[in-house]
């Protein structure tokens, strides 16, 4: 069995399942998926992805704010409120991206609303969910100056080099790897599948993006999870169920979760 460990289950493209959620689920169960972690990426999300926690046992949820489309404002309070339902079980997605920057107060509002992250996780005891694009210098740093490491978390959709997977590593936290892995060209992504420890790695879809090859181009949807995997053990030159059982652990142990909740 494996888990998609970042998705986004209220932006899935259902016309190919009815427009139905369930059926969706469903199609990923029957491919082995047996957790969905579904990743807020707006306030407004924090309701809507709780009432799906609450439908199906098998999800669970995060309560943060995308760097990309953030204002000045002060919302600890919020993410502490929201996030200290059980089957929330992280804070994210957050972080810095500077491919998107629109000028220097954008800048300074991601790292003002980045700390009130890192508080927000210190204080539920609950791990990170982390998205760095363009960013991962100021990111690290960030992480490390104001983040005690103890409740760690993961490094999202990981696309940056073996160097700066180490760096994160050495944070205490996981490295998460999506549909980009089964990338022909996406070298760096395959020297970091190859060389993280198999007890820090995780898989994702981050669904309805990035769908892996043979889909590239498509909706992605959390069934596809399993390319991901397939991509890591070819590279590696182990099992598919090596990297499952291992992914799979990894997710219930960073997330604290008990294995046989769903």
């Amino acid at each position: 069995m494996i888990i998609d460990s970042h998705c986004h289950l209220n932006r899935l493209d259902l016309d190919g399942f009815d427009q139905s959620l369930e059926k969706a689920l469903a199609y990923a169960r029957e491919q082995g998926v047996e957790h969905f972690l579904t990743v807020a990426v707006e306030l407004e999300d924090a309701d809507i992805l709780a009432k799906l926690a609450k439908q199906y046992p098998d999800v669970s949820y995060s309560v943060g704010w995308h760097p990309c489309d953030v204002n000045d404002k002060d919302i600890i309070g919020f993410l502490c409120e929201k996030g200290q339902a059980s089957k929330c079980v992280a804070v994210g997605e957050t972080g810095l991206d500077y491919y998107h920057l629109e000028n220097e107060d954008h800048k300074k509002t991601q790292h003002h609303l980045f700390s009130q992250h890192i508080e927000a996780a210190k204080a539920l005891r609950k791990p990170l969910i982390i998205h760095t694009r363009q960013s991962i210098d100021d990111t690290l740093d960030k992480l490390k100056s104001e983040h005690d490491g103890d409740v760690g978390g993961v490094m999202h959709c990981f696309t940056e080099d073996w160097a700066s997977a180490k760096k994160a590593l050495d944070l205490n936290f996981y490295i998460s790897l999506s549909g980009i892995v089964t990338f022909k060209n996406a070298h760096l992504v395959h020297e970091v599948a190859k060389n993280t420890p198999l007890d820090r790695l995780l898989i994702e879809t981050d669904s309805p993006y990035l769908a892996p090859h043979p889909f590239r181009g498509k909706s992605n949807h959390p069934a596809w999870v399993k390319y991901v995997a397939e991509m890591i053990a070819n590279l590696r030159g182990i099992s598919f169920e090596e990297v499952a059982s291992n992914t799979t652990r990894n997710f219930y142990r960073l997330f604290q979760i008990h294995q046989g909740e769903s």
